[in-house]
């Protein structure tokens, strides 16, 4: 019964240490900032201080001057971002160009983003499966246009505009009209798309096949 009784103690005051230890944590890295920024500053002003303001205690303005101090490193971070931000990112781009191999590489994948970024990903309507350079062989492509045009009164059947990009530099590649029927179309977004073309298909997006989830449903007895 006592060994009963002091693993029951044992285990609440764990419990309570494990609840109190975070906020005495916080308390501490709290108090050692505000000694350390605030206890620095304070003493260079405090004799200038007007003689009703002298008489707050120590901590008072420790605390008060520790805010300011913080507010004034973020309000610099965030003016550095905004200006040199963009030097300090034109430079690092200067030393990445300038690395033999790595340079051509950034190069190409930074203007296949510019040229196919967000703004533009409307250009791409889907992501499909297309023979490629053979049949039996497959990549992967990016429906341009399903439209019909003056091409399409030459061809037997529908086909689509297709942008096979190549690897490792999709910047480049080759445009086709491909027959819809030889097209198999994917799940998944044009942005997964572009990460699996860029990273030579190292890069797969995660996918779950309709087909398994609802075997796996009914296997467990949902219907």
């Amino acid at each position: 019964m006592a060994t009963s009784r002091f693993k029951s103690l044992r285990t609440a005051f764990l419990t309570g240490l494990v609840l109190v230890a975070p906020l005495v944590v916080t308390i501490w890295a709290l108090r050692l900032i505000i000694g350390f920024v605030g206890g620095s500053i304070t003493p260079l002003f405090a004799p200038y201080l007007p003689e009703m303001l002298s008489h707050l205690p120590a901590i008072v303005w420790d605390v008060l001057i520790t805010f300011l101090v913080l507010v004034l490193v973020t309000l610099l971070g965030y003016l550095s971002h905004l200006f040199l931000g963009q030097f300090v990112g034109a430079v690092a781009e200067r030393l990445i160009q300038g690395i033999p191999g790595i340079g051509g590489f950034y190069n190409s994948v930074k203007q296949f983003i510019e040229t196919f970024g967000a703004k533009d990903r409307a250009q791409f309507s889907k992501v499909v499966l297309v023979q490629f350079p053979r049949a039996g062989v497959y990549t992967i492509g990016f429906v341009t246009n399903q439209g019909r045009g003056e091409p399409h009164a030459h061809l037997s059947a529908d086909h689509w505009a297709v942008f096979v990009p190549t690897c490792p530099s999709p910047v480049n590649g080759f445009f086709m009209y491909a027959p819809v029927a030889e097209l198999i179309e994917l799940e998944m977004s044009v942005g997964d798309g572009m990460k699996t073309v860029i990273s030579c298909g190292a890069v797969l997006p995660s996918w779950s096949d309709p087909a398994d989830a609802r075997a796996a449903l009914k296997s467990s007895g949902f219907k």
